[in-house]
């Protein structure tokens, strides 16, 4: 016979608590158990947020934070999205810890008060999450990706009728002017910023034109951002020797000097908030092609290697026994040498090593199978390049090399993180023209990037660092 068990309070209440714990969902349970807010969110922050104003604040610190960052994960796009599924889960609510319901405005004005602070949280997660990137791949976490990017802003002038109404007034002046072209004309005819925010420039951006804040983003050469800013006002207070020049009759050489530009003061900051951090390599694109920025990134910033494609536009003729790329050529047939390696010791400069395209490996040595050799030794010619003599042609690595164009694949790793800040984490397709609360969007996008770098690594999963949703499907 089945004897019966009596239960006590403590038994029931047990039971209920446990049943609740299993119905929370399992990404709840993840992000509390890998993700450990207190230790996270900088003093100052909490500092900034809890000053005394008189009264007590209905709705906590972290509860903000952890709302902002379900947003981008869950890939809500609109305030409404977010503030009604608050309103429909309890789960939802009792992890971010909201006796009720906040209103859109309070989301708001929490990212236009306290962009600073979520910046030096920003900062605080870019320096737990370099240990976990040099262990996944130490050669890729020494290496540092530059890009910059519009973010387009909610604005008339990026509706497609306000560009058709300008083509109209282009197509009436070249009635008037047999010689006037008016789709190339409409670019005079464009205002170079948007009547609701000053700060919200004429970009030429993907092929289109668009009006847009520009944003600059460092990743390393996995792709996990590093640093991230906003090109606005308040950046040109912080760095008041950054002039901006006219406006040309180019847009894409309008791009190109801004990206050159903004270099120098953007990697200012990152060092001086990260002095440690261990790059070696940079990598950018044709835009940073400037005689003035190899210096800075080898001598100033001490660089060992600038991978920077040649700009055809900033090239002067070159030596007959050069090519544009600064590399050797055969006397006999023009071709170019072959890059061998970098050398040079404690007391020697640093010099890159340049073989005859004939000459091959043998034993330990290298022997010249060339018809018609231009030079009696066995070995080949060799030609040595000083980078310090030209650091444009010879920044530190040999140009159209194998290893070149093997660590040059790697800059798509920048822009495939910006495709997901704008895709998956909401940051395209923001109804707002605000400076402060594009900035702010623009760190949290980054601030879910390293949490996820995170949880994969808690998690032993570092295939997954940078797609934080495969950890929560």
């Amino acid at each position: 016979m089945r004897s019966h068990v009596q239960m006590s309070l403590c038994d029931i209440y047990t039971d209920l608590s446990l049943s609740f714990a299993e119905d929370k969902p399992s990404f709840f349970r993840l992000l509390d158990e890998h993700i450990h807010w207190d230790a996270l969110i900088p003093l100052s922050f909490h500092c900034a947020f809890y000053r005394h104003t008189g009264r007590k604040r209905v709705y906590p610190l972290q509860g903000f934070i952890r709302a902002l960052v379900l947003q981008r994960v869950f890939g809500y796009t609109d305030d409404a999205q977010l503030l009604n599924t608050l309103r429909h889960s309890s789960e939802m609510r009792a992890f971010c810890g909201f006796s009720k319901v906040p209103d859109a405005a309070k989301l708001t004005r929490f990212k236009q008060n306290f962009c600073a602070e979520l910046a030096a949280l920003l900062d605080r997660l870019v320096d737990l999450t370099e240990p976990i990137c040099c262990e996944m791949n130490p050669d890729l976490a020494a290496v540092l990706l530059f890009d910059t990017t519009g973010i387009e802003s909610y604005v008339a002038e990026n509706n497609p009728k306000f560009l058709n109404s300008k083509l109209r007034q282009a197509k009436q002046l070249a009635k008037s002017n047999s010689g006037f072209d008016p789709y190339k004309g409409v670019y005079a005819l464009l205002p170079e910023a948007a009547a609701a925010n000053p700060a919200v420039r004429q970009q030429y951006s993907n092929g289109h034109f668009c009006y847009a804040q520009k944003a600059a983003v460092v990743t390393n050469g996995l792709g996990i951002v590093r640093h991230i800013d906003l090109l606005d006002d308040d950046f040109k207070r912080r760095h008041p020797n950054l002039s901006v020049p006219k406006r040309s009759d180019n847009p894409d050489l309008d791009k190109e000097i801004g990206d050159s530009m903004a270099l120098n003061p953007v990697l200012s900051d990152f060092f001086a908030a990260h002095p440690s951090a261990p790059f070696t390599t940079f990598i950018g694109d044709a835009a940073f092609d400037s005689y003035d920025n190899y210096a800075l990134l080898l001598r100033d910033f001490r660089f060992e290697r600038a991978l920077i494609p040649i700009n055809p536009r900033n090239s002067q003729s070159t030596n007959a026994d050069f090519n544009e790329h600064g590399v050797p050529l055969c006397p006999r047939d023009g071709t170019p040498f072959t890059y061998l390696a970098k050398s040079g010791g404690k007391n020697r400069s640093a010099r890159l090593k340049w073989v005859c395209h004939k000459s091959r490996k043998c034993g330990t040595g290298r022997i010249c199978d060339c018809e018609n050799p231009c030079t009696p030794s066995a070995y080949g010619r060799c030609v040595y390049t000083y980078p310090d003599k030209n650091l444009r042609l010879y920044p530190g690595i040999g140009r159209d090399s194998e290893e070149w164009t093997s660590l040059y694949k790697r800059r798509v790793a920048v822009e495939r993180s910006i495709g997901s800040f704008k895709a998956y984490f909401c940051l395209a397709g923001r109804k707002t023209a605000n400076s402060l609360t594009t900035k702010a969007d623009l760190i949290l996008a980054a601030i879910v990037q390293l949490l996820g770098v995170l949880i994969a690594d808690a998690l032993h999963q570092p295939q997954f660092a940078r797609s934080i949703r495969r950890l929560i499907a």
